[in-house]
């Protein structure tokens, strides 16, 4: 178990090195740009294909938290 737990750690803080350079704005335009593409389908008629790009809002706002606290916070 021990072995898991070290290896998760370099890869997070891998993961975390590479996602701190990514601007959070970036996160934002991108959830924003999914809600008015969702709303552009809507208008379009295409109901599910609206309510699949409109559920790429959230994890896009999620991503941009947890960019935020890796940058404010740091690496472990």
């Amino acid at each position: 178990m021990a072995l898991i737990t070290g290896n998760e750690g370099e890869i997070t803080k891998k993961i975390e090195k590479q996602t701190s350079k990514v601007p959070s704005t970036v996160f934002l335009g991108a959830a924003l740009l999914a809600m008015g593409l969702s709303a552009t389908l809507k208008c379009m008629m295409q109901d599910k294909t609206a309510l699949f790009v409109g559920q790429w809002a959230a994890p896009f706002l999620l991503l941009g938290i947890y960019n935020k606290i890796v940058k404010t916070e740091g690496h472990d």
